[in-house]
């Protein structure tokens, strides 16, 4: 049997237990098991039953049961241990899983709402295809050979590179293990066989290297008996990662031994949760080890997750996000740590981690979002504001920690999130060929060198320009950019567990997968979304099988369609956000989604900086400081932002004498604004063209517009101007633009009353 292990542990322990068997059992736990084996307790004959709690005891809260003074040190890993060993039953069960089609063979007692796919189950389509081989192409198929960061990375050997130490360690081995990380997935789900083998012969030596060193290696597996802390155990979580990706699209047993062998005497303290600062976490290390236990079934290496998340500095840190406790510090490290608690979550049973996590989301999203999906950020939060910057290494910091709420909670929200960030966000900082990347994108560019301003410190001079390298001087982001095209194919479809397939994310795209009593399907979804609105499924099952199919229906989307070989069918979501199909289905099925988009003007106000980080950024004026309420507003076309294109020479060069001092005149009583849609076809071969396939046309104002970087916006609506009609293309078709617009006073609508 499976032991639901929550939030009344310790309350039910206690009681059942007493004072005088809980000692001795904490002492059988603290050794529990030492070689990951039987320790003698499985077939033990006392129960644990589920309880009430006593009257007034907060659901999701350890810390406040009461329990005798002598046991107030117990942590919740402990007795999560106790009672499992109680009820002779192991935190997970095979059993539960047999038949349940893409499962894992150790799973946790709360299930998630989505089971993940390996790596190459989702193949790329259509223009997604394209834009995943331009970066197989360039930066993602050949930085190991632009740079010695990325060919000498995570091989124990001096590099010849900005933060390395002599001994192999340093900053080198976070940037390359971002690379790899991306390429291997990208490799998967393309298919391409030479870019996994060009990964492999990285990523091998290092499985081979852990497996032939003692007992308690780490990755770092050159360095005898050492236990990485700090920025190391943070680049370590990286690496584990990739070992994760590997292991799952291979299936290699010497992949998952090495895994097991590291996580499973990995130390549990690794490092705090905190959100001000900069200072990386080992603690981002949690979500390797979990995949790597669900494969592998070690307990020790659960119980050191468990410890972890149960230190006390850690679990004070998280009890304050649902209320806001939060410090507007790095946002890379952010992203990073706020999705640690709800990874946990499903193993811990503690309804606070997930509430944790949503708790800061939802503030960075109040706070520090942009218009195109991810919160500001240079490197250092930094409000609301046109000129405002956002680092590409949070573009996959928010994909990765929206993909696990997403497979954990299951609400379509989730998707609307990464459709957002991975179409706006994600496009913006490459170059249309994928052979150069900036550190940092921002809504209005107006030029590469003043506006927005550079970053001086971090990353330093050429921070808002494209280079092969990103920013030559710190290589983070040329690392980390590879992730984001294979991490959102892999999410566009996910496993439910009635046996069906739910379709998550979308774009154009192939799943090859089991469903009902494990017969394998083959789904096309033919479509040119987010630029077109209409998707057609191909349903091909090995043979004839009944199973659900989900489909998300977008939440900006008001009245959609669907037919099931060309007859309607009820397009009513449910309050998850999906439409679920339940039939017998054969080959030749056909489904068809129609999802209409409608433009729509959203308006806020340009904020100041937090004054919490007037240190690290003492370079800017004391005015972005100061309390400040400029009226912008965006145009949304389903999940894309439009913004007011500024053609380009190159993606450093704007072209000379371009007219870009408008003001938006919509009207503020339609939510559409009164903006017309144009469409033309797609072209051959997809690379985010200028001349895109749909347009936008809003009414405006030109004005005298001066805009600096203290002052970005006016302060006030506009009153004045010549009337003419803007043409917007998608955000991520720009190179420079304005997506931050200001104001007339016949647009505005103040969106706080």
């Amino acid at each position: 049997m499976n032991v639901v292990i929550g939030d009344f542990c310790h309350y039910a322990v206690h009681r059942r237990l007493g004072n005088e068997m809980l000692p001795d059992l904490l002492r059988r736990a603290d050794n529990f098991p030492p070689d990951g084996g039987d320790d003698g307790f499985n077939q033990a004959s006392i129960p644990i039953t589920p309880v009430s709690p006593p009257s007034g005891l907060a659901t999701g809260s350890f810390n406040s049961l009461h329990l005798e003074s002598k046991f107030l040190a117990v942590i919740s890993s402990r007795l999560l241990i106790i009672a499992a060993l109680l009820s002779g039953a192991s935190l997970c069960c095979a059993g539960d899983v047999q038949n349940i089609n893409h499962a894992r063979p150790f799973e946790p007692a709360i299930k998630p709402a989505f089971l993940a796919l390996a790596p190459g189950a989702v193949e790329p389509g259509g223009w997604l295809r394209d834009w995943a081989q331009s970066a197989r192409d360039g930066i993602t198929g050949h930085l190991d050979e632009w740079h010695p960061t990325f060919a000498d990375g995570w091989k124990g050997i001096p590099v010849n590179s900005r933060g390395a130490n002599p001994d192999g360690t340093g900053w080198p081995i976070e940037q390359s293990a971002y690379w790899l990380d991306g390429a291997l997935r990208l490799g998967f789900v393309l298919h391409d066989e030479a870019l996994i083998r060009k990964v492999r012969a990285r990523l091998d030596p290092i499985v081979d290297g852990v497996n032939k060193a003692d007992f308690g290696a780490s990755f770092i597996y050159w360095k005898k008996d050492f236990k990485p802390k700090g920025f190391d155990s943070w680049a370590h979580s990286q690496m584990g990662r990739a070992l994760v990706a590997l292991y799952q699209g291979t299936s290699d047993k010497r992949v998952l031994d090495a895994l097991s062998k590291v996580y499973s005497d990995y130390p549990a303290n690794m490092g705090t949760i905190t959100m001000g600062g900069d200072g990386v976490s080992g603690l981002c290390n949690l979500d390797a080890m979990l995949e790597t236990y669900s494969y592998g079934g070690d307990r020790r290496i659960l119980d050191r997750v468990l410890r972890a998340i149960a230190q006390p500095e850690v679990d004070n840190e998280i009890q304050g996000w649902p209320s806001g406790r939060l410090s507007p510090g790095h946002v890379v490290v952010f992203y990073e740590n706020m999705r640690l608690p709800a990874i946990v979550y499903p193993w811990s049973g503690d309804l606070h981690h997930l509430q944790a996590t949503a708790g800061a989301f939802q503030w960075l999203e109040q706070q520090h979002m942009l218009p195109y999906g991810v919160a500001s950020g240079e490197e250092f939060a930094s409000g609301i504001g046109a000129f405002r910057k956002t680092e590409t290494c949070n573009v996959t910091a928010m994909l990765l920690a929206a993909s696990w709420m997403y497979r954990i909670e299951g609400g379509r929200d989730w998707g609307d999130r990464m459709e957002r960030a991975f179409f706006n966000a994600g496009a913006a900082p490459v170059a249309r060929d994928f052979q150069t990347m900036c550190y940092y994108q921002s809504p209005n560019r107006l030029d590469s060198k003043a506006l927005p301003c550079e970053q001086p410190y971090s990353p330093g001079a050429g921070g808002i320009r494209f280079d092969r390298l990103g920013c030559p001087a710190v290589l983070c982001c040329v690392g980390a950019v590879n992730r984001i095209i294979p991490n959102y194919v892999m999410h566009m479809w996910m496993a439910t567990r009635d046996n069906g397939l739910a379709a998550t994310l979308y774009g154009p795209s192939t799943v090859s997968a089991l469903v009902g009593q494990g017969v394998p399907v083959r789904v096309v979804a033919s479509t040119d979304y987010p630029f077109g609105e209409t998707i057609r499924m191909d349903v091909t099952p090995e043979k004839e099988t009944a199973f659900p199919l989900y489909l998300r229906v977008p939440g900006w989307c008001k009245q959609p369609r669907i037919t099931i070989n060309g007859k309607m069918a009820t397009a009513v979501p449910d309050d998850k956000g999906f439409v679920i199909i339940e039939r017998t289905w054969k080959k030749g099925d056909e489904v068809k989604l129609f999802f209409p988009m409608n433009p729509l003007v959203v308006r806020g106000f340009e904020t100041e900086f937090p004054s919490a980080n007037r240190k690290y950024f003492n370079f800017e004026p004391n005015s972005l400081f100061q309390s400040r309420r400029l009226p912008y507003a965006s145009v949304l076309y389903g999940p894309l932002l439009f913004s007011l294109p500024i053609p380009d020479v190159d993606a450093n060069t704007p072209e000379k004498d371009v007219r870009w001092k408008f003001a938006l005149d919509t009207d503020a009583r339609k939510d559409d604004g009164s903006i017309t849609v144009t469409r033309r076809s797609m072209p051959a071969r997809w690379d985010w063209p200028l001349n895109a396939p749909i347009r936008l046309h809003a009414p405006a104002k030109a004005f005298d517009w001066q805009p600096t970087d203290a002052q970005a916006l006016p302060e006030q609506p506009v009153k004045d101007g010549a009337p003419e009609t803007l043409s917007l293309v998608p955000y991520g078709c720009t190179k420079f633009r304005i997506s931050m617009f200001p104001v007339t006073a016949r647009a505005w609508r103040d969106p706080s009353k």
